[in-house]
């Protein structure tokens, strides 16, 4: 009994001699093996701890806009005020003068008519999407100084290099307006005709574009024939070219072609039925 008493003894003066037993000295037995953590879900085990994010499964991402703190940077610094009400805009769809010469090169484009807007569409390079306010193409003067074509083109906005580079050929340019309607049948004239519903009518244009399209400076198919003769020699003088004479030119009815302020189709009057099946044109009476 007393080698008992004095181990017990030994033991308990060990304890009172040790620290307190807490978490942060427990220490695993040497050599022992620990057994690795079970993850909770795909989200478990060593891949997301703390040190190492992962596939970044909790990093915190900010908005989009807010990366400069708590305020957007779109309201950090002052707007322009040309932006505003840009969502109301009307659209033209640029076309320069090159990629015109390259659709001509191509034969992609046919000469003997007017080249308009279903035209363009027609080639399978260009698309206009009414429902995103696009109302047209507008003629850009890049690559005009490599025009060489003779055309009668319509489009809806053009500049002054660009109607120099046509007029100084001997063709013949026209701004023109078309309402969304109108469009809508333009773009795809197969699938207009398909429904069997009547040609529309092209409406005037709204009062903000009244002024551009009637024009002759602009071109615009509303103006006065003799302004649009006057404002062809002065655009001639300011660029230092001499203007043709177009009246002399053996394809005078071609290049002068130009559409009614309500026809949409060359050829076709609003109102005509157009019969894909039958292959006629229903006329009302």
């Amino acid at each position: 009994m007393g080698s008992v008493t004095n181990t017990t003894e030994k033991a308990l003066k060990m304890l009172r001699a040790l620290p307190r037993v807490t978490i942060g000295n427990i220490r695993p037995n040497p050599d022992s093996k620990q057994r690795s953590k079970r993850g909770r879900g795909q989200h478990g085990g060593d891949k997301h701890g703390a040190g190492n994010k992962g596939s970044g499964q909790r990093q915190n991402f900010m908005r989009l806009g807010y990366e400069t703190g708590n305020t957007p940077f779109y309201t950090r610094f002052p707007y322009e005020p040309y932006y505003k009400g840009h969502h109301l805009r009307r659209e033209y769809r640029p076309i320069s003068m090159l990629q015109l010469q390259t659709l001509l090169d191509t034969n992609r484009l046919d000469t003997n008519g007017i080249i308009d807007l279903t035209s363009i569409c027609n080639t399978g390079l260009f698309s206009i999407k009414p429902d995103e306010r696009q109302y047209g193409f507008q003629l850009t003067d890049e690559g005009a100084d490599l025009f060489r074509g003779k055309i009668n083109i319509e489009v809806q906005y053009a500049s002054d290099e660009a109607i120099a580079a046509i007029e100084k050929n001997g063709g013949h340019i026209r701004t023109a307006y078309y309402d969304m309607r109108s469009l809508q049948a333009m773009i795809n004239p197969q699938k207009w005709f398909e429904k069997g519903v009547p040609i529309p009518k092209r409406m005037v244009p709204p009062l903000d574009a009244m002024e551009y399209y009637s024009s002759a400076e602009r071109r615009g198919y509303l103006a006065d024939p003799e302004e649009i003769s006057k404002e062809r020699l002065v655009l001639a003088q300011k660029f230092g070219y001499e203007l043709p004479k177009i009246e002399e030119d053996p394809d005078f009815e071609r290049l002068t072609a130009t559409k009614d302020p309500r026809q949409i189709f060359y050829g076709l009057e609003p109102g005509w039925v157009v019969s894909l099946k039958d292959k006629a044109i229903i006329k009302p009476k």
